[in-house]
């Protein structure tokens, strides 16, 4: 059984008509020719085919797409704004945080989505609990610019083990995770590094013509020059043109 639907894909609205067992990477990959998401388990498993729908992190090899009918996703490849790198793509670069590049659109996904998590306060495994009953993830107290009782929305505390307990289920076969671990780190704080100014990932969040949620004037969903379509980062033409 056939049926049409509609999604915004990366800012740009697209209509598929399409068997109604198809799974959203499916259709992503086969259908609109979108290939930064990858097919790595097909079961959930290990987090290669993550995008971002309506604005939270989901594998997509797991939901069928005639039930995402009107929902907005975002790929690595809609993540930057103008021809600049979101902060999340540049910290990879910066950081080396990958090898050959499979799971790292994925894994990019995953860390904004997570980044956007951990700013409104939503506990990990790890997370401990707050004596005052302030946001995990808080410095405690009610953070600058939010009210009592309020989720936090400035740049969350991220020790080192709750990047890596949140990130958990985007697995590296190259064995990354040190460098992903830094990458994420520099994402949250804005450092900068290699020349780049960086930014606080929690300021640029989600593109909002992408996914519908109130976002910092300027964010939005631009395609990136060269290979970046595949891979979700800034790599020379023909390194990443093929799909993987």
């Amino acid at each position: 059984m056939d049926a049409e639907i509609s999604l915004q894909v990366d800012g740009r609205a697209t209509t598929v008509t399409l068997d109604t067992r198809t799974t959203l990477l499916d259709t992503l990959r086969d259908r609109l020719g979108i290939y930064s998401p990858k097919k790595g388990c097909d079961h959930g498993q290990c987090g290669a085919c993550t995008v971002l729908l309506n604005g939270r992190r989901i594998n997509s090899c797991l939901v069928f797409a005639v039930a995402q009918d009107g929902a907005s996703i975002v790929t690595a490849a809609g993540l930057a704004s103008e021809g600049e790198l979101h902060p999340v793509q540049q910290a990879f670069l910066d950081q080396d945080g990958f090898q050959c590049g499979y799971c790292t659109p994925g894994q990019i996904c995953s860390a904004v989505g997570m980044l956007d998590e951990a700013a409104r306060g939503d506990p990990s495994y790890v997370t401990p609990n707050r004596a005052d009953g302030s946001p995990p993830g808080t410095a405690g107290g009610s953070p600058e610019g939010t009210t009592s009782g309020s989720r936090a929305t400035q740049s969350p505390e991220l020790p080192d083990d709750e990047i890596r307990e949140r990130m958990s289920g985007n697995l590296c076969r190259c064995g990354a995770y040190v460098n992903i671990v830094a990458a994420i780190r520099q994402a949250l704080e804005g450092d900068q590094v290699g020349g780049h100014t960086g930014r606080p990932a929690t300021d640029s969040a989600i593109p909002q013509s992408a996914n519908g949620m109130n976002q910092p004037a300027g964010s939005g969903t631009g395609q990136i020059a060269g290979g970046a379509s595949q891979s979700g980062v800034n790599r020379p033409s023909g390194e990443t043109g093929q799909p993987g």
